[in-house]
């Protein structure tokens, strides 16, 4: 089965997303035939033809990884992918698209029970057993079923800036946004639990993106040491205090150069980078981009 997602200009109306101005997904569900689910069935509402002419291909998981895929469907993919369709696989579907040799030189991922097997398979891809997903252009992949939704939201992000992305993570009532590079072996971003003991602290972070913090800040707040903090931040967002702070100034960095017109040093202050120059340090290294053609970039999408 194949997922097609191409725009149109219609306001999302939905019970899941919340409603937008911008123009949205036409979600058409292409295969080669009815697709047991459990007790479901998945009928798809169109054959693999229509796969010609999609912007995006959402390829789901692969139901059986010991079971090379019809080469009509890798077909279809490497011809869809050959018109100009981005193309993204979910946590096993990455069998596909290597199938489809579309990830011959290209970092890849799938879920870790099955990344030993996929490079085996397919040497020429560069399989990264430890991110959550691979963003190469027009080619992209993801790790488990988490993972995958974190994969759809960012590619939200890209075509409609993060203001969208975070109400569809809110709707959704999951993260906005987790990086591609995190680590699989995540639990959860961040506590699921009411009595985690950094519940209260992520949101009072938030709350001073602008100011200087320490992790001696953060452990104080916390009512714990530097190296209890530490050990918490790691169970519940795979990275260190640090690190986790700077990820979420970058992402505040990103919300205001989508919609407001402040100067990159006022941005700089905003987010508690500091200059303008650490913060196009930062920004570039963690987005690989510098921040004046983000903004560029994603106000010429929404103007």
């Amino acid at each position: 089965m194949v997922t097609d997602f191409a725009t149109s200009a219609e306001t999302v109306k939905d019970p899941i997303v919340p409603a937008v101005t911008v123009p949205w997904y036409d979600l058409t569900v292409c295969g080669l035939d009815i697709v047991p689910f459990g007790r479901f069935h998945v009928e798809p509402d169109h054959g693999l033809d229509q796969l010609q002419g999609a912007g995006t291909v959402i390829v789901p998981g692969w139901a059986d990884v010991d079971v090379i895929p019809p080469a009509e469907l890798v077909d279809a993919v490497r011809a869809a992918h050959d018109a100009g369709a981005r193309v993204a696989s979910l946590c096993t579907g990455a069998f596909v698209l290597a199938e489809a040799g579309l990830l011959n030189g290209k970092r890849a991922t799938t879920h870790w029970e099955h990344t030993a097997l996929l490079a085996a398979r397919y040497p020429e891809a560069e399989v990264d057993p430890d991110v959550l997903y691979v963003d190469n252009g027009s080619v992209l992949t993801s790790a488990g079923k988490a993972a995958a939704l974190d994969l759809c939201l960012h590619l939200v992000r890209l075509d409609h800036r993060s203001s969208i992305a975070n109400a569809v993570a809110r709707r959704l009532v999951v993260p906005p946004h987790r990086p591609g590079g995190q680590a699989q072996f995540v639990t959860a971003p961040v506590p699921a639990q009411d009595d985690h003991p950094l519940t209260a602290l992520f949101p009072w972070i938030i709350e001073r993106l602008d100011q200087p913090l320490t992790v001696e800040n953060l452990a104080r707040q916390a009512r714990m040491s530097s190296r209890h903090l530490g050990r918490h931040f790691r169970a519940a967002t795979g990275t260190t205090p640090l690190r986790w702070l700077l990820a979420q100034r970058i992402r505040h960095a990103q919300e205001l150069l989508e919609k407001t017109d402040d100067s990159i040093d006022t941005v700089a202050a905003a987010t508690g980078t500091g200059t303008a120059t650490a913060l196009r340090r930062h920004f570039n290294r963690t987005l690989g981009v510098p921040q004046d053609t983000y903004r560029r970039t994603f106000r010429s999408r929404t103007q």
